[in-house]
């Protein structure tokens, strides 16, 4: 059954607000108060999360603390929607209510101990939570759907049908929902991932397959990145008025473009963050520490927002609005090249041609910083040290490119 849930601050002071949890289903809401205060400066919407190592309240509560009840209102809230699932029920506010308050207080406990599916969905939800801080939110949020997935695919699962024979049934019934091929290999790691991560953790997992592998028709993923004349363009275009709004959304593409930040990063770049010559970044998919020097046009940028409210480097809206903002944002600079794509379902190959703009996301920012700065013949190691790669495996498909562009130029010289 599809549900929303958010966990929202409602203002008590200047500085504190009571921490709830909102639960949406078919018409239903149900709100209900965590029992914490919680200092909205110290919380953090994306993870939905008060920030590591802070404390809150007078009785200085720690974060580990808040974050504790919050998994564990998560893990009851998935567990009783999964039950509904499997009973075809459809729960009031009040049932649900109820029904939660039972379950964070333990007295569903032994009833559940030997139900093999609720077994399995609070397997997966200590999976999440044991790796939420070690994951990026973009490989929390896909391992969310991969239970959304399996949910769809058989609505009371557990380890059992999760066999080499059950896999493969799994990632059939993806390809015939319309997933390509790449996607459905992806799923198949997923899936193997849990598996281990529950084997190592003491569940008994019977006959699951660690090992399941999947042979699937798949074409290499093309890179989708922005020529230095179109870069230019893009970052020297006059909006007008009407569509001013849009600026700051090129402005972080573009900032992206000459620094090789991710989406992520820029957008929790601070002001602190920035010296006279360079940037210095805690990257947050990898914690890593990089020093990134800046140049003429990246430092037009953050000077533009140096006087902006607030700690951060350059306002940004979410990646889905900025995302939806650059593909537009595309289309007026005239971005239209057209770039074929190949993909397979199955065994059926697709072919498609679309417009550059339309393929434009913040991660080309990432990838446009790459190609150009090797095209411009810095050394790849150097390139390594701004990106933070630790491997040239993950710089191959960009020296290709490089290289592929230096021989197109070569050839000028034969006109």
């Amino acid at each position: 059954m599809r549900f929303n849930r958010i966990f929202l601050l409602n203002h008590i002071s200047a500085n504190e607000s009571y921490l709830r949890m909102r639960v949406q289903w078919k018409g239903n809401t149900v709100v209900l108060n965590l029992g914490y205060r919680v200092e909205r400066a110290k919380w953090n919407s994306d993870t939905q999360r008060v920030k590591n190592g802070t404390t809150h309240g007078k009785k200085k509560v720690p974060a580990s603390n808040i974050n504790r009840e919050i998994s564990r209102y998560e893990m009851a809230t998935d567990k009783l929607f999964a039950r509904y699932e499997m009973e075809g029920v459809l729960p009031s506010e009040k049932d649900f209510r109820d029904a939660l308050i039972r379950e964070i207080r333990g007295e569903y406990k032994h009833a559940e101990k030997d139900n093999p599916h609720i077994i399995f969905v609070q397997a997966f939800n200590k999976y999440l939570s044991d790796n939420r801080n070690n994951w990026a939110l973009s490989t929390s949020d896909k391992r969310k759907t991969l239970l959304k997935h399996l949910l769809d695919f058989k609505s009371d699962i557990q380890f059992s049908d999760l066999s080499e024979n059950g896999i493969s049934d799994y990632l059939q019934f993806l390809l015939s929902n319309g997933m390509r091929n790449t996607t459905v290999k992806r799923q198949n790691g997923f899936v193997k991932s849990f598996l281990r991560w529950a084997k190592a953790n003491g569940y008994d997992t019977g006959d699951a397959s660690l090992t399941h592998s999947v042979k699937l028709r798949d074409t290499q993923k093309k890179v989708i990145y922005l020529e230095w004349d179109e870069l230019m363009k893009l970052f020297s275009f006059e909006f007008p008025e009407s569509m001013k709004r849009l600026e700051v959304s090129r402005d972080v593409l573009c900032l992206c473009c000459f620094t090789s930040l991710r989406f992520s990063d820029a957008k929790n770049l601070k002001k602190s963050d920035v010296y006279d010559n360079y940037i210095s970044v805690t990257t947050i998919k990898t914690s890593d520490t990089v020093k990134i020097e800046l140049n003429k046009y990246s430092r037009s940028i953050l000077d533009k927002y140096k006087n902006s409210q607030g700690v951060y480097a350059i306002p940004t809206n979410s990646n889905q609005i900025t995302n939806k903002d650059i593909k537009q944002i595309g289309e007026l600079c005239g971005l239209d090249t057209p770039i074929g794509l190949t993909y397979y379902i199955g065994n059926r190959r697709y072919d498609e041609v679309k417009p550059k703009y339309e393929l434009l996301t913040t991660h080309c920012g990432r990838r446009t910083f790459i190609c150009n700065a090797l095209m411009l013949g810095i050394p790849p190691q150097i390139v390594m040290k701004w990106t933070g790669h630790s491997d040239y495996k993950a710089m191959k498909p960009y020296i290709e490119i490089s290289d592929s562009a230096k021989k197109n130029a070569m050839k000028l010289f034969n006109r």
